[in-house]
C-alpha cells in the first residue's frame, strides 16, 4: 500500500516537467516567428497565480494560470488581445492539454498598461462530471 502512495508522488513530478516543457515549447516556437517575422509581435509564457473562481477538478493547488505576455512596445487594444486568446482557445487538443496538465485560467496581457484578459479554460470544452 505504501508503494502505491510513493509511486503517485513521482507522477506529481511528471506533471510539472510536462508544464515547464510546454511553457519551453511555446516560448521557443513564439520567439522563432518573431524572428522570422512570421508574428508582428513577440509573445512568452508564464505559469501564474490564476483566477480561483474558475478552479475545476484537475486544477493544480497553486499557480494555476497559463499566461501569455504580449511584447509589442505599445498597449494592445482589447481586440488584439482578445485575438491571441482565440487562437488557443479555438485548438480543443491545447486547451484539453492545458486543463489536463492542471491550468484552469488562459491570462494574455500586453507590456505596456494594466489591461488584460482572462479566460476560464473549463467553458471551452466539456469536463466529466
Amino acid at each position: 500500500m505504501l508503494t502505491n502512495i510513493w509511486n503517485n508522488i513521482i507522477e506529481w513530478f511528471k506533471d510539472r516537467s510536462e508544464k515547464a516543457q510546454l511553457i519551453r515549447s511555446f516560448n521557443d516556437s513564439a520567439k522563432n516567428a518573431f524572428i522570422t517575422n512570421q508574428a508582428p509581435t513577440l509573445l512568452k509564457a508564464k505559469i501564474s497565480k490564476g483566477e480561483k473562481s474558475y478552479r475545476h477538478q484537475f486544477s493544480n493547488w497553486l499557480n494555476t494560470g497559463f499566461r501569455i505576455q504580449a511584447f509589442s512596445g505599445r498597449q494592445l487594444s482589447k481586440e488584439e488581445i482578445k485575438q491571441i486568446g482565440e487562437v488557443i482557445l479555438n485548438d480543443n487538443i491545447l486547451v484539453r492539454r492545458l486543463i489536463v496538465l492542471g491550468w484552469d485560467t488562459l491570462e494574455i496581457h500586453g507590456d505596456k498598461g494594466n489591461y488584460g484578459l482572462r479566460w476560464q479554460l473549463k467553458d471551452y470544452i466539456a469536463l466529466p462530471q
